[in-house]
């Protein structure tokens, strides 16, 4: 058995057709099915059910393609130790955040961090909805910047930065405009959400329930910050989103306007509990200093921390 054949069955299970993941894999279709067949010999179990619209994978193959995962995320960290020693380096830290981070502390922390530290490569890892704190937990990343609410089961956790969210409209809608919306307003519109995050973290996004006690109107899914854009500056939904995201996705075809009655996000800095890593100690100095630098100047000049959004 081999590191291709395991990346093979991930990219399988991921895609659910055999044609999709012969294009991901730069192979051809009846390759990759000569090598599930092999494989499935050699293992001497069926991993996939094959049917018109594709492939899915059996008991047997899900249980499997979950250990080729794990399999693979450890022949990531024997390559990335092989490649520090080539490089000379002292060290590599990777930094996990969703979307726009913690706004701009994110990209001033792994600058300054680099500053003090100019031996260690610092490797930024975005991940999609909710997905830090798993990401910490696996060992995909040495420290992450988490969006809470979250599972920190595992991890030591301390709030570092606050931001107001927003409601992301098309441009053309009616309320694209205004300088304010109560959450209530958007009551019958419809709303962006996603399946892929925990259901607690799609109910504190969504305002579920209202204030009122009324449900929100759901709208379409999907999988990441460029998809739920895309969809509401077509007009299918709204999305609620952090105050950075303005910013960090700006766009003409959408307006954002502040939502004037839910409560901010946190952002929390969060490593595991159990990890003894004095560069991840190092960062979380730094972000700390940082942090109390930006309250300190946001409480001085209350009227100037959050520009225009338009």
């Amino acid at each position: 058995m081999e590191l291709r054949q395991l990346r093979y069955l991930v990219v399988i299970a991921d895609e659910g057709n055999l044609g999709r993941a012969a294009n991901l894999l730069y192979v051809s279709q009846p390759a990759l099915s000569y090598a599930l067949k092999n494989l499935e010999a050699e293992l001497g179990v069926r991993l996939f059910d094959r049917h018109a619209g594709g492939v899915t994978a059996t008991v047997a193959g899900r249980d499997i393609v979950a250990e080729a995962r794990r399999t693979l995320r450890q022949a990531d960290l024997v390559t990335a130790a092989a490649e520090r020693h080539r490089r000379g380096e002292t060290g590599v830290l990777r930094v996990g955040f969703a979307a726009s981070g913690a706004g701009e502390l994110t990209t001033r922390a792994r600058a300054e961090f680099s500053r003090r530290h100019p031996g260690v490569r610092v490797q930024p890892k975005r991940f999609d909805w909710g997905e830090e704190a798993a990401g910490l937990r696996d060992g995909r990343v040495d420290v992450a910047f988490v969006w809470l609410p979250n599972d920190l089961t595992g991890l030591h956790a301390e709030v570092v930065h606050t931001e107001p969210r927003i409601v992301g409209l098309p441009t053309g809608h009616l309320l694209a405009h205004r300088d304010g919306i109560s959450v209530l307003e958007v009551n019958d519109e419809p709303l962006m959400w996603t399946e892929r995050a925990p259901r607690e973290w799609v109910d504190w996004w969504a305002v579920n329930p209202r204030p009122d006690g009324s449900s929100p109107r759901w709208g379409p899914t999907n999988d990441n910050v460029e998809e739920m854009l895309e969809q509401v500056a077509g007009g299918a939904a709204i999305c609620f989103v952090p105050w950075s995201m303005a910013r960090y996705y700006a766009r003409p075809d959408l307006s954002w306007v502040p939502l004037t009655d839910v409560e901010p996000l946190r952002v929390a800095l969060a490593w595991p509990s159990s990890a003894d890593n004095a560069l991840v100690r190092h960062f979380a100095d730094v972000v700390r200093e940082l942090a109390s630098a930006e309250e300190a100047r946001d409480s001085s000049s209350p009227r100037e921390q959050r520009p225009p959004l338009r």
